[in-house]
């Protein structure tokens, strides 16, 4: 009798016999479905917005020895903005004729968001069987950054990949290679992952800093004299990423220029939400630290979070570099598992529009200021969190070194410690797997 290969009978249609079972069997047709549709239909259709038109035209450019640096920043449409090094390092999409190249860049960027999904449930224990894995992949092609990442096909997803590697090299002590990654990032996209580099610090990972500063170093070196007007790059470009535009910008600086909102204003708003992110980020340095997975991923969410609202310029599919973040949610002593969290998660992640035919003014300042809010709300929600889990410890006597602001019940082995200890006077040894520790399978 003929039996089918291992890998195929996984596929035979079974009838699930545990809650566990009939979710896999639910979630994984879903998420593979709707991974095929955003890949091949949604970003292969395309849009509007084109980010990849002006990457591939520079790309062009640079391999025939012609001026990348002449985008006219009086016009709304996408500008070339990537650095000498993000062009050395992107040169060879301009091999392939625009079409293909494009589909082959769509494809590059779903399969490292793919790839960062997998070390995603790596880094918080779960396996590919779990139903950890087809919800996790759901939640990242139902939401809009990827959906327009691969939309508008730029390079996010490999920027996610980058963040969510570094992180694993940093947690496995790995700090040369852990600054490649960095270095790397850096060269494609500019600084929007350095802010991570604060953690490396404050962890005394120093290694980190020489290889992530002498990647983009040398790939600029090495570019330069390759590019015919490289000197526009810091004479034309780079004034125009430090000015505020009013326009697909959701950081604070760029509703208030649309809304005309005074500047004094502006700057309290920004100052505030900036000492809670000064604050939240103190309060896990100082009881977190040694929660290395709740730590690093906390801490890298709020950094990112903080700085695409308070920067100059933050855009909506930006919010993808916080699924690391987002994934803390599994963690018992998690600042996410809370309902105002998730409204304002649902406000950056959401692809759902708020445009109204019927209420065209409210439906268009819902639509605009969802991401600004949704940003700004979950600061003030991981401030409030940790704020207030400060506060019980301190009237509880629980502010001891070495000691998490987390209550008893966030950790049921301690707490079966302490009760054994208070009745035999004396604690016997208990071997518990720590629930945040990072897999090193």
């Amino acid at each position: 009798m003929y039996r089918a290969p291992v890998f195929l009978r996984q596929l035979e249609p079974r009838t699930a016999r545990t809650t566990s079972e009939v979710l896999n069997f639910a979630l994984w047709p879903i998420a593979i479905l709707t991974v095929l549709n955003r890949v091949f239909i949604k970003a292969v259709n395309g849009s509007i917005t084109d980010d990849f038109r002006p990457v591939y035209n520079a790309s062009l450019a640079f391999l025939n020895h012609k001026a990348i640096y002449t985008a006219n920043f009086d016009s709304t449409d996408p500008h070339y903005l990537y650095p000498p090094s993000g062009t050395l390092l992107i040169a060879p999409l301009a091999i392939l004729d625009p079409e293909r190249s494009r589909w082959c860049f769509i494809l590059l960027n779903a399969a490292a968001i793919i790839l960062a999904a997998y070390l995603l449930l790596r880094l918080f224990n779960f396996t590919v069987n779990s139903v950890a894995a087809p919800a996790l992949l759901l939640a990242m092609f139902m939401s809009e950054t990827v959906i327009n990442t691969l939309v508008f096909t730029n390079v996010n997803g490999c920027i996610l990949l980058a963040e969510v590697v570094f992180i694993h090299l940093l947690l496995q002590r790995r700090d040369l290679w852990a600054g490649v990654i960095m270095g790397l990032a850096i060269a494609v996209k500019g600084p929007i992952l350095a802010p991570l580099l604060l953690i490396a610090l404050v962890r005394g990972q120093w290694k980190v800093f020489p290889t992530a500063i002498a990647v983009p170093v040398a790939l600029n070196l090495i570019a330069w004299p390759l590019i015919v007007d490289w000197k526009e790059f810091w004479t034309h470009t780079l004034p125009y990423l430090s000015e505020t535009r009013d326009y697909f910008n959701s950081a604070i600086v760029g509703n208030a220029a649309y809304y005309g909102v005074a500047d004094w204003l502006t700057w309290i708003i920004r100052l505030s939400l900036a000492a809670l992110v000064l604050i939240s980020l103190w309060l896990l340095y100082r009881y977190y630290r040694d929660d290395e997975v709740f730590f690093i991923c906390t801490s890298s969410g709020l950094l990112l979070t903080g700085t695409f609202l308070l920067s100059s310029l933050g855009q909506m599919y930006y919010s993808m570099l916080v699924f690391p973040f987002l994934m803390t949610v599994v963690l018992r002593n998690s600042v996410l598992r809370n309902w105002p969290a998730w409204v304002a998660i649902f406000g950056f992640m959401s692809y759902d529009k708020w445009l109204s035919d019927r209420w065209q003014s409210s439906g268009r300042t819902l639509e605009y200021l969802r991401t600004t809010f949704g940003w700004g709300l979950l600061l003030i929600v991981v401030f409030c969190v940790l704020g207030d889990r400060y506060l019980a410890a301190r009237r509880e006597g629980r502010l001891r070194e070495g000691q998490t602001l987390d209550p008893a019940w966030m950790h049921p082995e301690a707490d079966a410690v302490h009760e054994d200890t208070s009745r035999n006077g004396h604690a016997r040894e208990v071997v518990a797997v720590p629930t945040t520790q990072p897999s090193t399978s």
